[in-house]
């Protein structure tokens, strides 16, 4: 299994990796976990690989051998979508997050990526607007949390395995809002 998790820096994306690869751990797989590849201190593109299975040699994933990308963030996913599997699945928090050169003006932030995707990637993408429901939670930090609860919703791997990994990785005093991230993103409607 090749998953991707790409974002900007701050959105939390090695603990969601972390997580993933306890999930992993607990299920009996070789894993493979990389380090944040990326500008993480200053908001720039952020990517983790997560890779499990009988016997993982390395955790780096090329193009078209992602089975899952959870993209934090839009210009994120249409960045990696290139790494997706034919029949793989992106999921998608459809935030916007500014990069510096639109920040300053040089750039412009591109438009319809939510149509760009879908014209490439068909119906091979789960879109939802995980930062509202991060809000709702109670704090928008937990925005990697709810993607995780889409993932493991789609993925074939028991949701007490994930309660397991969540509540052994994430501090005792932020537990309970991210399980209840976790809950919403894993209860969420998929449309198709």
């Amino acid at each position: 299994m090749n998953i991707m998790i790409v974002g900007v820096g701050g959105q939390g994306t090695l603990l969601a990796s972390r997580i993933i690869g306890a999930v992993a751990l607990k299920c009996g797989f070789d894993t493979k976990v990389s380090e944040i590849h990326g500008m993480s201190q200053r908001g720039g593109s952020v990517v983790t690989y997560v890779k499990f299975g009988d016997k993982v040699n390395s955790p780096l994933i090329e193009e078209r051998e992602a089975d899952y990308v959870l993209a934090f963030e839009l210009l994120e996913a249409i960045r990696w979508k290139d790494f997706l599997k034919n029949n793989g699945k992106m999921i998608i928090n459809d935030q916007q997050i500014d990069p510096m050169p639109v920040i300053t003006g040089k750039e412009k932030y591109p438009e319809n990526i939510i149509d760009r995707l879908v014209s490439s990637l068909g119906n091979n993408i789960i879109v939802l607007d995980a930062l509202k429901i991060a809000n709702e939670c109670g704090n928008i930090k937990v925005v990697n949390i709810v993607l995780l609860g889409v993932l493991a919703q789609i993925a074939s791997i028991d949701k007490n395995i994930w309660l397991e990994a969540i509540n052994d990785t994430v501090p005792a005093k932020v537990l309970q809002i991210n399980l209840n991230a976790f809950n919403r993103g894993y209860d969420h409607e998929l449309l198709g």
